[in-house]
């Protein structure tokens, strides 16, 4: 198994990509490595080594001198491969502090708190002649994204969502799939695709479901089976959102 490389329209020209071989229903076509090189003598910066896939690894590593890695969330599609990464590179994670800008090169990287999908999910913005913004599993480059109930949380999700909307229409790369070229557009349908899905949650309830599983049923009848374990966790987060948004009793239940 071995990385896949693709140019997309819209990449910024100071970063390269990845792919780790690990395709699958909730990775898409696999995990998405980026590699920041800014030019200068600092060396690089690798968002996401990725899962534990050795020849990934090294094909990243081979890249050139990495100077750090920046981690948008520490599940193993992401993170499982970061203690190897650090014995091939000897470079460990180097998350600026939000508000605390890392410089590299001509370009600032500033970390986002972007919790939701799961509570430590980060994104990086990168200021510079060509801004992007990477931004894990927060914003996917094709469809949506889930909400892992009760680590992740759909209040904070759509704050999350807010706050990269507001960089505006700026480049999206993201942890699995496409670049997508316009940050503010694509979280403007998010939040209404979330709107919407609140909207059909509740109607499920009003119908009679009465469990996230008969909620799944109902909701995402549409949607291949295989997703539905995901599907049950994003539904538990909308329940807990809609009781304490609603004042509602109908707090997430499994059956």
């Amino acid at each position: 198994m071995t990385s896949v490389t693709e140019t997309w329209s819209g990449l910024p020209d100071w970063v390269s990509h990845f792919r780790a071989p690990n395709p699958g229903p909730m990775t898409l076509d696999g995990t998405n490595t980026w590699v920041l090189d800014s030019g200068s003598s600092d060396g690089l910066l690798v968002v996401d080594p990725g899962p534990m896939i050795e020849e990934h690894l090294r094909t990243v590593a081979d890249s050139g001198r990495v100077r750090g890695v920046l981690l948008t969330h520490r599940h193993p599609d992401h993170a499982e491969g970061l203690d190897r990464f650090a014995e091939l590179t000897g470079a460990g994670i180097v998350n600026p502090n939000p508000g605390e800008p890392l410089p590299h090169g001509q370009l600032l990287i500033h970390t986002i708190p972007t919790p939701g999908h799961t509570a430590d999910s980060v994104s990086f913005h990168v200021e510079g002649d060509e801004p992007a913004v990477f931004s894990g599993d927060t914003i996917l480059g094709r469809g949506s994204t889930s909400v892992l109930w009760p680590d992740g949380n759909l209040g904070d999700y759509l704050d999350s969502l807010n706050r990269l909307e507001a960089l505006g229409p700026i480049p999206i790369l993201p942890g699995h799939g496409p670049v997508r070229p316009d940050c503010a557009a694509t979280c403007s349908v998010y939040l209404r695709h979330r709107r919407q899905r609140l909207d059909q949650v509740r109607r499920a309830l009003e119908s009679g479901a009465d469990s996230a599983s008969e909620v799944v049923e109902i909701v995402y009848a549409d949607v291949d089976k295989s997703l539905w374990p995901a599907a049950e966790a994003t539904v538990m987060a909308q329940l807990a959102f809609l009781q304490d948004s609603d004042g509602e009793h109908i707090g997430p239940t499994r059956r």
